[in-house]
């Protein structure tokens, strides 16, 4: 966490700190006490430091805030989410907000009123469903996901030649053969990509005595984004696009570099609709960064309530040794302190 250099316009009991993963932000209350007023301590995401805030009377009132400061005034930020309250205990109930999406700069922006009375331990959950940020200069704003340095830092010309190579095929002296197509290639540059790929054509394999490369798990579209990656030319909407068949592919054919790449992209944007998806991913390819972020959400950050109906078709088919580990977590969540 940051600390910031100007305080909030909301008073109030600072409360304890706010949790993080990925793009949710999690605030435990435990109790009120006698004040009606709770006000979280600053939680980092992006640029900016945030706060929530929540008001009790007949209803509660949620704010969430940055830090009002020079980085706020210069650079507010544009956001999408929702809210989530739930309480603990056996009576769990919760309540979603609808979508607010705004400029945030003070307070009173954003203000939701949840009727209803919420009783004993109480969890107020941010999901950001995209967050953007202003230029300085002026102009609309740009989202700060995905991350625009995590890929690509080659010379632009010499990018260009290679995307140009494989765009045309010029001189492609390899055919790969996916379930519903064929695409041209260049063995110099899938075994400069891969070890796998060198080794098909560096030993009497039947790859090299036919220069046909049979791909039989892949769609001619990822394996086309595929091959732009290792091309260079691939852009960020097809990476996230095609993010879990290309961690197979990197996985197969040991590109390491994807591999890390998708596993820190997988663990950006969990939630309740992808996070078992990708904790059986993460198992599959032996992810542990990805594993680890996938258990937190469900466990720590209490999410397995919300994937209850879907949990039933999960242990169907999952490995027995991802259950014992799921397992575990619930023992180590229930144990005593």
């Amino acid at each position: 966490m940051i600390s910031g250099s100007c305080g909030s316009s909301v008073g109030g009991f600072i409360d304890s700190k706010v949790e993080t993963i990925a793009r949710l932000a999690q605030w435990r209350i435990d109790n009120f006490g006698p004040y009606p007023t709770r006000r979280s301590e600053a939680f980092k995401l992006g640029i900016w430091n945030w706060y929530l805030s929540v008001d009790r009377n007949r209803s509660l009132c949620i704010r969430l805030y940055p830090e009002p400061c020079r980085i706020t005034k210069e650079q507010p930020p544009f956001a999408k989410f929702i809210f989530r309250v739930s309480n603990f205990g056996p009576g769990r109930r919760s309540c979603v907000s609808p979508v607010f999406e705004k400029v945030l700069r003070t307070s009173e922006d954003i203000v939701w009123h949840v009727d209803g009375t919420f009783q004993g331990r109480l969890s107020i959950d941010v999901e950001f469903l995209e967050l953007k940020i202003f230029p300085i200069n002026g102009g609309e704003p740009s989202s700060i996901w995905p991350n625009k340095e995590m890929m690509f830092h080659t010379a632009k010309s010499g990018l260009n030649c290679l995307s140009r190579m494989l765009e045309e095929e010029m001189h492609a002296d390899v055919t790969i053969k996916v379930v519903d197509g064929i695409i041209k290639a260049h063995k110099a540059v899938l075994s400069a990509c891969s070890p796998v790929f060198e080794s098909m054509f560096l030993h009497d394999l039947k790859e090299k005595e036919s220069s046909l490369i049979d791909i039989d798990d892949m769609s001619l579209e990822s394996c086309s984004v595929l091959l732009r990656y290792i091309y260079g030319s691939i852009n960020q909407d097809d990476f996230w696009a095609h993010r879990l068949s290309l961690l197979g592919a990197a996985n197969k054919y040991d590109i390491a570099e994807l591999k890390d790449c998708c596993e820190e992209s997988l663990l950006e944007d969990i939630n309740t609709g992808n996070v078992l998806e990708r904790l059986e991913a993460a198992w599959l390819y032996q992810l542990d960064k990805l594993k680890r972020g996938c258990l937190a959400y469900l466990f720590d950050f209490g999410k397995i309530h919300d994937v209850r109906d879907e949990i039933k078709g999960f242990f169907g088919h999952v490995d027995r040794e991802l259950m014992l580990d799921m397992f575990q977590e619930i023992i180590t969540l229930w144990r005593p302190a």
